[in-house]
């Protein structure tokens, strides 16, 4: 689902599909959910795989996959 030159738009995550979890940079959760989701490779959003490093763009907020966790990197306003 990469889009050339740019940060894919993604929206919302649908509960019924599969996502990974979204954690802020900050975040005092971001320990237990590196210990539920121990490095995976991939990050997902509605199904769809995405690398570790990837970014996408929900709603105006921009998310980095970072090992198997969605991480709040800014938003795009």
């Amino acid at each position: 689902m990469k889009e050339s030159g740019s940060v894919p738009h993604v929206g919302a995550q649908d509960p019924e599909l599969q996502n990974s979890p979204i954690a802020m940079e900050a975040d005092e959760e971001m320990d237990v959910l590196r210990q539920e989701v121990p490095g995976e490779p991939v990050c997902y959003f509605n199904n769809v795989a995405f690398t570790h490093g990837d970014l996408v763009d929900s709603g105006g907020t921009l998310l980095r996959c970072d090992y198997g966790i969605w991480i709040s990197a800014s938003t795009t306003d």
